[in-house]
């Protein structure tokens, strides 16, 4: 085994570190500008001209060496900012990063806000402020924090109730748990009525075609224009049809939405969608509960409380109207006044 000196193994170590504080220490003519919170850092130093002329391995070559340089320039300086273990001791070393100073465009457009319900406009209308309620109340009869509404809630259901006060002026004959119950009927069936009532007016809402701006200071483009003459036309009883036409309109009238009333499927179309289709048709047929139509279901809600309240006004009349023809016809009275 040949020997090995001393010198010779220490020159080894020497240059195997200057070769590491090469790779790490990066000097620049102009210092680099940093930006820490979006993690930028932008090189002001021109580079070398006649490298980067033409494309060859000679440009990437440098191009790679000038993105390790500045890299490693900004590896440096976050490793300047203070640190953490992340999750303990034996978590990651996580950098906390200073406040951004460059202002980056957005990806994508700001949301659009959302539009008012008729709950909140009604509130801003009347100056009702939200007030935050807990959902915990404190049982005086259970002595301990129950729920303010629902299942197991603060005073219990009425209707569950072992006693029930009789109000003023009712009868005392009358069942006062089953007027409870029948309440609570009413209000469900309230409650899931207008439930139904705001899912059509969402479904009818959102279905509707958005008007788009109308500019009255004669700004109008030629789409908006042809916009505004239909509107203008569609606004009468007849939709149009016996109203003139411009000189370039077409002969057929236009409708209130804009587009065809029916579309129908290709007799020779995907069969992929065909099929689809009646997969879906017969397991709505299958399924135990039916399907629920939430604008007919509405519609006939609507219908018979109409015919409900017209038949109550109804009756109404034909009472007042025979207690008038019977005092009329009371003896000794005549509808002319004796002189």
């Amino acid at each position: 085994m040949a020997a090995v000196r001393v010198e010779a193994v220490l020159a080894a170590a020497e240059e195997q570190e200057a070769e590491k504080r090469r790779s790490i220490a990066v000097e620049k003519e102009l210092e680099l500008e940093y930006d820490l919170g979006n993690l930028l850092a932008v090189d002001r130093n021109p580079p070398p001209a006649a490298a980067l002329r033409g494309a060859g391995p000679r440009r990437e070559a440098l191009l790679r060496a000038l993105a390790r340089d500045n890299t490693q320039l900004l590896v440096s300086r976050l490793w300047e900012l203070p640190a953490e273990r992340a999750g303990g001791a034996g978590g990651p070393l996580v950098a906390q990063l200073p406040e951004p100073t460059f202002r980056l465009p957005r990806e994508k457009p700001p949301p659009k806000p959302r539009p008012p319900t008729r709950w909140e406009q009604f509130a801003r209308l009347k100056g009702i402020r939200r007030k935050k309620k807990t959902s915990l109340v404190w049982d005086e009869q259970a002595k301990e924090w129950r729920r303010r509404w629902g299942y197991r809630r603060a005073g219990g259901d009425p209707s569950r109730a072992w006693l029930a006060e009789v109000p003023a002026g009712a009868d005392p004959e009358e069942d006062q748990f089953a007027r409870l119950r029948r309440e609570k009927r009413e209000r469900v069936a309230r409650n899931e009525l207008n439930r139904l009532r705001n899912l059509a007016r969402a479904h009818r809402a959102g279905s509707a075609v958005p008007a788009a701006p109308l500019h009255p200071t004669g700004h109008q483009d030629r789409d908006e224009l042809r916009h505004v003459a239909r509107v203008a036309r569609v606004s009468t009883a007849s939709l149009g049809r016996f109203q003139p036409r411009l000189p370039k309109e077409s002969a057929e009238p236009p409708s209130r939405s804009g587009g065809k009333k029916r579309r129908f499927e290709p007799l020779l179309g995907n069969l992929a969608a065909e099929r689809s289709r009646q997969l879906e048709l017969l397991r709505d047929m299958g399924k135990k509960k039916p399907v629920l139509d939430i604008t007919r279901a509405v519609n006939k809600q609507m219908r018979q409380e109409e015919a409900e309240a017209a038949a109550a006004n109804k009756g109404k009349k034909q009472s007042k109207r025979g207690k008038r023809g019977r005092r009329q016809q009371r003896p000794g009275r005549s509808g002319k006044k004796s002189g």
